[in-house]
């Protein structure tokens, strides 16, 4: 399957650069994956369409502030450092600018020797490994000395960090938000208890490998990043229990899909209790064993994500609803508008 079937054509002033002062306050795409008609509506419609009974299923993962700026130990020499994922014992696998300059055996400074890092190995995608060495806890010195790793097609500074987190963030571990769940606030999830459908949630804390363009000529040649997930009991128990009785499970987000398609796709289509690492890649063909449906926001074209929501919708429902975005000017990407797949 050729990737440029997933290309489409996204004026750069459509590429949201702040969020709405409103979290709830977006538009919202509709679109049916049996027939493939859509409609614009808003976000506070999205409560229209979910009904007593559902499951709907979100990322709880906490974005860290993971871009450092330290310097060599030996020249002064500025470099950036993007946490990606921990390895445990203190060791991460991070995106260093410029990276050419960092080998293995190279210390680096954060805050004036707050925080140290040795560069171990070097990784396949240009990454390095590095092993850190501090006084008191690590986190706590993170938030310090980082900043939130916006994507690299926001320029705008982002003035409340909380922004780019949502309002149920709970497991820190994300280099990136799951920000299909932006949209929400408090008060919208408690309206939609309210109405008698259950909240469960999961985590997996999402890479950079999410902004990485898919470099294959053939969707079937991409490799994809691998992420950490956890399911606890209750959400296999919530969601079990719905697919036994028919009712719709929800995702909200591509990350709480592929990370419910993991589980599901390898027991059966049940959901249990567990964690791991994920490198499932849903592309059209794909057969879904949990979702019913799917929140999203508007994708980068050409992404592993365009493919994912056209393996639910169908491609060309898919295309339609996106040329249709484009013209009704949507707001895309991290920031933008939402869709929702039923």
């Amino acid at each position: 399957m050729d990737v440029q079937q997933f290309d489409f054509e996204l004026p750069e002033h459509l590429i949201a650069q702040h969020p709405l002062q409103e979290r709830t306050s977006s538009r919202l795409l509709v679109l049916d994956k049996q027939t493939g008609n859509f409609s614009h509506q808003r976000f506070t419609d999205l409560i229209n369409h979910l009904m007593p009974g559902d499951v709907l299923v979100l990322n709880d993962s906490r974005v860290m502030p993971a871009r450092l700026i330290g310097e060599k130990a030996e020249t002064g020499a500025k470099i950036e450092v993007l946490l990606l994922k921990s390895l445990g014992d203190d060791r991460w696998e991070t995106l260093m600018k410029p990276g050419k300059r960092v080998k293995p055996g190279t210390e680096l400074v954060f805050g004036g020797g707050m925080l140290r890092c040795i560069c171990e190995d070097a990784t396949e995608m240009g990454g390095r490994i590095v092993r850190f060495s501090y006084d008191g806890i690590f986190y706590e010195i993170l938030d310090r000395l980082g900043s939130m790793p916006l994507p690299p097609y926001i320029h705008a500074q982002l003035e409340d960090k909380e922004r780019y987190q949502t309002v149920y963030a709970r497991e820190t571990g994300s280099a990136a938000a799951p920000t299909a769940g932006l949209h929400f606030t408090e008060s919208y999830l408690k309206q939609i208890e309210e109405k008698g459908v259950h909240l469960a949630y999961i985590t997996l804390h999402v890479g950079l490998g999410t902004f990485r363009p898919v470099s294959a000529d053939t969707v079937e040649e991409h490799v994809m990043h691998a992420e950490y997930y956890e399911i606890p009991e209750r959400t296999a128990e919530l969601v079990n229990r719905a697919k036994a009785e028919g009712r719709r499970v929800l995702a909200v987000g591509t990350t709480s899909c592929r990370t419910l398609e993991t589980v599901g796709s390898a027991h059966g289509g049940k959901l249990v209790a567990t964690n791991g690492w994920t490198d499932i890649f849903i592309y059209p063909g794909y057969t879904f064993s949990i979702i019913d449906g799917l929140l999203t926001n508007f994708h980068l074209p050409k992404s592993t994500l365009m493919m994912l929501v056209s393996a639910l919708a169908g491609r060309d429902a898919i295309m339609r609803a996106y040329k249709s975005a484009v013209e009704e000017e949507y707001r895309f990407f991290s920031f933008g508008d939402a869709m929702l797949i039923l």
